[in-house]
């Protein structure tokens, strides 16, 4: 099990999340941004917008995505 936070994954604050594996963490990740989201948050639909963009260039969004997977697999697991 690691511990990573909602801004460690690219989003706008220190929520915690808990997951065996990084698609895990994704996935936990994703639905927290969900709800900020549909909360109308403004760090959280300002970080989704910011992740719109990157999604543009394939290129850009792969390296992001293998430096959350490194960024995941570093940490301790607890």
């Amino acid at each position: 099990m690691k511990k990573m936070t909602c801004r460690q994954l690219g989003g706008a604050c220190d929520a915690e999340f808990i997951a065996e594996s990084f698609d895990e963490m994704a996935r936990l990740s994703q639905q927290h941004s969900m709800i900020k989201m549909q909360e109308k948050d403004i760090p959280h639909l300002e970080a989704a917008n910011a992740m719109r963009a990157l999604m543009v260039d394939k290129e850009k969004m792969e390296a992001w995505m293998t430096e959350k997977k490194q960024a995941f697999h570093s940490q301790e697991d607890i």
